[in-house]
């Protein structure tokens, strides 16, 4: 089962290789999204990492959450899945 990260506080030089090589440092990295402003086309300085493993996922929290990258401390923790957050939708009845 793949667990999402939420990576805040990240500078605008961090790319989407940097995500990659430092989370993966932690376990198999399966997805990184480094979020973009539409209008700038600069980062917004938070991203959401997908991690392969649950244990992979909490070694990278405890390995990265206060790490200091380009400057940077970073705050890294794990999203709730839709379901727990409130997102689940009804389903649906014609």
């Amino acid at each position: 089962m793949e667990i999402e990260l939420y990576v805040g506080n990240l500078s605008k030089l961090t790319t989407h290789g940097d995500l990659r090589f430092l989370f993966s440092q932690a376990g198999k990295v399966t997805k990184a999204l480094l979020l973009m402003d539409g209008k700038s086309g600069e980062p917004k300085g938070y991203a959401f990492v997908t991690m392969s493993m649950q244990s992979e996922a909490d070694q990278a929290v405890n390995m990265f959450n206060g790490f200091s990258l380009f400057d940077h401390e970073l705050t890294v923790r794990l999203v709730k899945p839709r379901a727990q957050r409130g997102l689940e939708y009804p389903a649906y009845k014609p």
